[in-house]
């Protein structure tokens, strides 16, 4: 029904347009009761799904990438489509509306999507807020920088988001590889990057025996753009500070072997969707192979079938986050794709 329906109707408005709309109606009919039938549509409940990783217990191992609900406001009712973790985000210190509109376009012919967002969000303490109602679904809670925020402040800006969210999220992920705040991508360096994670490594430390709790998961969420030495500084840095994992891989600002129009393809920003498929499957392998499945992987990027998600998992992920594959293939496609990881079980 989403694809001869629903998504007709979406793609003829505006891709941001779009997003608020399918935001609102979920919330509504949500509201309106609409959350057992949903559950009962999208969701498999199954034992052979689910996952510990980091030490944490997933139900499924198919998650919501960051960026749908980056406030926090929508994680219960999202969580009614069948995944088995909900990332919000990304989030910053102060709130920022981000870049000016158009900033969000639909390559139909690629079925991709170039977003320059740049961090809109109403700030972590507004979305801490959201997160103090109870919840039905692990939340990884990503955080960022402001963008007046110099790269040399940068790292206050991430702790203050850890100290906000701590009490809040299940897992941490650090965005340093959006292409959409100027510079943030010059913190993947291995100097800066070693330095800022650290320092959150320090502070997870430190607010777990504050608090007497156990010190939440922190991945580090890497671009698809870097070299094969860049990802190998990765693996190190990943083994050096002792942090929990990679996501793989964010948004690209490549543009090569696009279908899609010449105007549409120069827009600037991260292009997500189809043409990342094999892309980020190749970081996930690279990864994995480097360093031994020293730690876990969460992949993401081009997911629109269950064998996307299958070779992902088969390249090294651990876990599989869907964005681009939701909005053109609709909430169906998370439950094929537990369908798919339970019937390769069964064959295996």
């Amino acid at each position: 029904m989403y694809k001869f329906l629903i998504r007709p109707f979406l793609f003829m408005l505006d891709a941001e347009a779009a997003h608020h709309f399918s935001f609102k109606a979920i919330r509504i009919l949500s509201k309106f009761g609409f959350g057992p039938l949903f559950r009962k549509l999208y969701s498999i409940e199954d034992p052979a799904l689910e996952r510990e990783v980091f030490g944490l217990k997933f139900k499924n191992p198919v998650g919501l990438a960051a960026g749908f609900d980056k406030d926090a406001i929508l994680y219960n009712e999202l969580s009614n489509f069948g995944f088995g973790f909900v990332e919000i985000g990304t989030l910053t210190p102060k709130p920022q509306p981000g870049n000016p509109k158009k900033r969000l376009f639909r390559l139909l012919d690629d079925q991709a999507i170039i977003n320059r967002m740049g961090f809109n969000n109403m700030g972590v303490f507004e979305a801490a807020e959201q997160l103090k109602k109870k919840h039905r679904v692990l939340i990884g809670g990503n955080i960022g920088k402001n963008k007046i925020t110099p790269n040399d402040k940068a790292v206050k800006d991430y702790l203050i988001c850890f100290e906000a969210l701590f009490e809040h999220v299940d897992y941490f992920v650090v965005n340093v590889s959006s292409p959409n705040t100027p510079g943030l991508r010059e913190l993947q360096d291995k100097e800066p990057l070693t330095n800022l994670l650290k320092k959150l490594k320090k502070q997870n430390n430190k607010f777990a025996k504050k608090l007497a709790a156990k010190e939440k998961p922190i991945l580090l969420k890497i671009a698809p753009d870097l070299s094969n030495d860049q990802l190998l500084d990765i693996v190190d840095i990943v083994k050096e500070t002792g942090i929990d994992g990679v996501i793989a891989t964010n948004t690209t600002i490549s543009r090569k072997g696009l279908k899609s129009h010449l105007i549409q393809t120069e827009e600037k920003g991260g292009l997500s969707g189809k043409p990342l498929t094999q892309k980020s499957t190749q970081v996930i392998r690279f990864l994995s192979e480097k360093s031994g499945g020293a730690f876990p992987i969460i992949g993401v990027g081009g997911i629109h079938t269950p064998e996307d998600a299958l070779e992902k998992l088969e390249a090294g992920a651990d876990l599989v986050q869907l964005y681009t594959g939701f909005v053109y293939e609709g909430p169906s496609l998370v439950k094929k794709i537990n369908k798919a990881i339970l019937a390769k079980g069964a064959l295996n």
